[in-house]
This record gives structure tokens, C-alpha cells and sequence, in this order.
């Protein structure tokens, strides 16, 4: 985060005016980290019947086996039904991958009638083209780059674009057009979500430059940032010497994490990975430790009789490969340093782009976009018209 001196950034809010609060799943049952469970979860709940199924379900005042919601945009194929959940039957949705915790790529179970408030604005948009920014109160680096749907709290989610096919970039109007004035050239939508990545403060502000040399390092940095945190391109590795491997078979259920600084490794019960570095195993987001987070959501006891406690009986080897690329990925975020600006050249101020009518933006950039391409289907089967 450049040091400036003046205190007249704007906020990312104006920056990427349309934002949603994140989905609420209600019960955690439908998540899971591998999508076996999920599979086996739903059939025991259809399985069910009665105040048996009820109890399994996990009723809130939002949703239980009688309420009437349509299908998730976006979804179609086999379940995914609109029928009450109290006479469901047949196959599950095939799970799709969401980020649920900060850095913790996971499996749910995309059906309304089990997501207490789903954001289906954010379903409509959710496509390959798409990056999501969710915002990471009190963390040092107050922004995190996904290409999946972020499901944690409490921050807002800003797509990148407010319709699908990566058009109508999610951006102030005139926002990019204005610094392509002043740098030479029109920026990208993803170099603007690129400098935003590298410069956005903890108070969510965003200062901005129009110093090309300035602009040029940030989106560097940036850049890096996205290709670190979004992890869907060329997977990213550390050098030999550094890279982390199984030193001792890990057991086949781990129950405790411990960390050695002085080996750089990793315990898992006595299973070892090593080398660790310590600023991998420092990583934090809102104060939790994202390697512990990461960990106790694999191995936490769910309470017996639940869905929840529908797991796999042995550790599988996927988690073991996902956790050495997810130490990678920390280690390498870790070593990112943010611009060395003591002052910001060229700023471009909030007044300035007051001035030239790209603040305040209009109040449809706060609304999503009409984006309804297709019809949806309703509760119990009916079109939705929207």
C-alpha cells in the first residue's frame, strides 16, 4: 500500500459501485470439502422421511422442507429441483466448487431450497469470465480475488462484471476512460481490478495515480496478486529447494495440527511436511491463522446422526495436495510487498473525478444489471418472470 499524503482516495465502493452481500447458507451440511459427501448427504436426506427428514434438513425461519423457491440461475440438468423440499426425490445437483472460507476452496451443493439467502444476482453473473472481489474487514490486505463464489462473511462481494460473458464491466461510468487521459491508454477492466488489488487500504479506500511508471509497477504486483489468489491458470509452484513435500505418510484421520518453526515443518499428528516457511503458517485473515482454519474444517467432529457427520472415513489423498499447493500460494502472497510510494505521483483524487463527472456515480451502477437471458424456472416448476 503506497504511503501518500494526501487523504483524498476514493472508496472502492465508488470504484466498483455494485456490490452484494454474500450468500448465507443457514446449515453447513451442504458444503463440504469433497463432493462425494455431498452426493451421499442429499441421498440420505431423501431417503428420509417425515419428522426424520425434517430434523436432517436442519429447518430455519428461511427455509425448511415446505418452503417454495425457484431454481438457482445458472443451474439445470438433473436435481436442482423447484419442487418442495418435503416431497423431493431423485439424484443431487452436482456440486460446483466455492470459495467458503479465505483461501479454502470447498463443495456445495448449488439448490436454493437449502441456502437460507443464495443471492441468485450473484448466480445470474457467476460464469468463467468472472472475478469476484470480497471484502476482508480488519485484515491487513483488506481484498480477496476469487473465480469462484465467495460464500464467507462479513465483507461485501463485488463482481468484476454485472453481466455474464465478462461485458459491463462493474466499474464507476467514465472510470477507466478518465485514467486513460491521464496515463495514455485506456486500462483494462482487470488492470483497474489489478491496481485496486495492490493498493486498497484496510479503510477501503483506493488511492489511484496517473504516473504511468506508477501505474505499470502496480499492475505488476497486482497481477500477481489475482494470478496467486484466483488459481486457475498455471498452477504455482515454489523453486526445489523450497517447495514443500510429505516427509512422513500422513495418518489416515489427523486430528491435531502443530506447527515446528525452527524444522519449517508442518504436523499432522505425526505426519510431516516440510519445508513450511514460517510466514505460510503466519498467514492470517481477520485475526484466524488460514492454514489452521483450512485444517480444523477437514477434521472438526460434526455431531453424530447429522448430515454433517456424513464424511469421508479416511483422509484423502486430494486434501493432502490442495494443502501443499495451499501452502505455496500463502508463502508466495507472503512475499509480495505492497508499492514503496512515499508519495503517490500523479494522484487522481476523488475531487478530481468529481470534476470530470465520474463521481457520484449514478444510482443504476448500484443496482444489478437486468441480465435475464433465458427463462427461470420458479418454485414448483414455474417460469419466473423478471
Amino acid at each position: 500500500m503506497p504511503s501518500v499524503t494526501h487523504d483524498d482516495a476514493p472508496l472502492l465502493a465508488d470504484l466498483m459501485p455494485w456490490s452484494v452481500a454474500p450468500p448465507r447458507l443457514g446449515r453447513g451440511w451442504p458444503a463440504a470439502p469433497d463432493a462425494g459427501s455431498l452426493k451421499a448427504r442429499w441421498d440420505a436426506l431423501v431417503k428420509a422421511e417425515g419428522p426424520d427428514r425434517e430434523a436432517l434438513f436442519e429447518p430455519t425461519r428461511s427455509r425448511t422442507l415446505h418452503t417454495a423457491v425457484g431454481r438457482l440461475p445458472g443451474r439445470s440438468g438433473s436435481g436442482s429441483g423447484t419442487e418442495k423440499l418435503v416431497r423431493a426425490s431423485g439424484p443431487c445437483p452436482e456440486p460446483v466448487r466455492v470459495l467458503l472460507a479465505p483461501y479454502d476452496e470447498q463443495w456445495l451443493i448449488p439448490d436454493q431450497r437449502l441456502i437460507d439467502a443464495a443471492r441468485p444476482e450473484l448466480w445470474r453473473v457467476a460464469d468463467a469470465r468472472q472475478v469476484f472481489v470480497a471484502e476482508t474487514p480488519g485484515a491487513a490486505s483488506p481484498l480477496l480475488v476469487t473465480s469462484l463464489l465467495p460464500l464467507f462473511r462479513p465483507g461485501r462481494v463485488r463482481p468484476l462484471f454485472r453481466r455474464p460473458g465478462g461485458r459491463e464491466p462493474n466499474l464507476a461510468p467514465g472510470l477507466a476512460e478518465h485514467l486513460g487521459t491521464r496515463l495514455g491508454v485506456t486500462p483494462a477492466p482487470l488492470d483497474v481490478l489489478a491496481w485496486i488489488t495492490a493498493t486498497a487500504r484496510p479503510d477501503l479506500t483506493v488511492p489511484l495515480t496517473g504516473d504511468p511508471g506508477t501505474w505499470e509497477r502496480g499492475l505488476e504486483l497486482g497481477h500477481r496478486m489475482l494470478w496467486l489468489m484466483r488459481r486457475d491458470g498455471e498452477r504455482p509452484k515454489l523453486p526445489g529447494g523450497r517447495r514443500p513435500y510429505v516427509r512422513a505418510p500422513l495418518p489416515s484421520r489427523p486430528v491435531t495440527l502443530r506447527y515446528d518453526r525452527d524444522e519449517e515443518a508442518l504436523f499432522l499428528d505425526e505426519g510431516r511436511i516440510s519445508p513450511v516457511p514460517p510466514q505460510a503458517w503466519d498467514f492470517e485473515v481477520g485475526g484466524v491463522r488460514v492454514l489452521e482454519q483450512w485444517f480444523a474444517a477437514r477434521v472438526a467432529a460434526p455431531e453424530p446422526g447429522t448430515l454433517a457427520a456424513i464424511r469421508p472415513a479416511t483422509w484423502p489423498q486430494a486434501w493432502t495436495s490442495e494443502l501443499l499447493e495451499l501452502i505455496t500460494v500463502l508463502t508466495l502472497l507472503a512475499e509480495l510487498r505492497p508499492l514503496e510510494e512515499p508519495e503517490l505521483p500523479g494522484p487522481v483524487t476523488a475531487t478530481e473525478l468529481g470534476k470530470a463527472g465520474v463521481l457520484p456515480v449514478p444510482g443504476a451502477a448500484r443496482r444489478p444489471a437486468s441480465v435475464l437471458e433465458g427463462p427461470e424456472e420458479g418454485p414448483e416448476g414455474q417460469l419466473a418472470l423478471l
